[in-house]
């Protein structure tokens, strides 16, 4: 069985020896830790702007989650030999900069954004770790795993939407904003650093997916995005 049917490589140690694979699941680890840290600021401003104790207390919890994810990302960074900082600073501009495109206007459209937005960035991540060795994989895997968020999102704009109708429309627009970012976004951190790129595509000695996989993926992207669309009561 070849890496790409497989979608693991075996552990971290037995893919290291390879050339550039340390750089490329360094580039992985960085930017997920990275997205991560940005995913805990965004969300604590988020939580002055909830209406409620409640929904402020929810939001904190979740940005608490976060930081523990980014705490676990550099933890390995650095079992690895490499500094956060160092793996991190190559995905800050486009992170930021989705960031700063897709600014929330009030505390509905930050949660969609958190969901919808966020949740594309994560199932990009999920799609690179199945070429990658068991340990990365597992990791990547346990990092983006939902602890709530998605009921949490779900719940809070359904409430609201049944409250008011009117803002489903408005919703419904910045949500397809979101997605063409989220994987404007995706392409960039994916081509713009060779060693994460080799993931996907492969590098020698090491299979990676085939153009056909790759366009396959970016469908797998936008369906899932049309389901979280669909769980928000929300037109894709």
């Amino acid at each position: 069985m070849t890496t790409s049917e497989s979608g693991r490589s075996g552990e971290i140690g037995e893919g290291t020896d390879q050339p550039g694979y340390l750089a490329a699941v360094t580039d992985l680890l960085g930017a997920l830790a990275y997205g991560e840290l940005r995913a805990f600021s965004q969300l604590a401003r988020d939580a002055d702007l909830a209406p409620t104790l409640r929904h402020r207390s929810a939001l904190a919890t979740l940005a608490a989650h976060e930081l523990k994810n980014y705490a676990v990302l550099t933890e390995r960074l650095q079992s690895l030999g490499v500094e956060p900082e160092t793996a991190m600073e190559p995905f800050v501009p486009a992170v930021d900069a989705f960031h700063e495109r897709t600014s929330a206007s009030d505390w509905l459209e930050g949660l969609v954004k958190a969901y919808v937005g966020e949740g594309i960035a994560q199932d990009f991540y999920r799609e690179i770790s199945r070429y990658v060795d068991d340990a990365t994989g597992s990791l990547v895997v346990s990092v983006l795993e939902d602890t709530g968020q998605a009921d949490f999102a779900v719940s809070v704009v359904r409430e609201a939407i049944a409250a008011d109708p009117r803002l489903a429309g408005r919703l419904a627009l910045w949500g397809r904003r979101l997605v063409g970012e989220a994987i404007t976004q995706a392409q960039r951190v994916g081509v713009e650093r060779d060693a994460l790129a080799s993931i996907l595509v492969g590098a020698p000695g090491r299979a990676g997916a085939d153009l056909a996989e790759l366009g396959r993926m970016f469908v797998r992207l936008t369906d899932e995005h049309s389901r979280r669309m669909e769980r928000l009561g929300l037109s894709a």
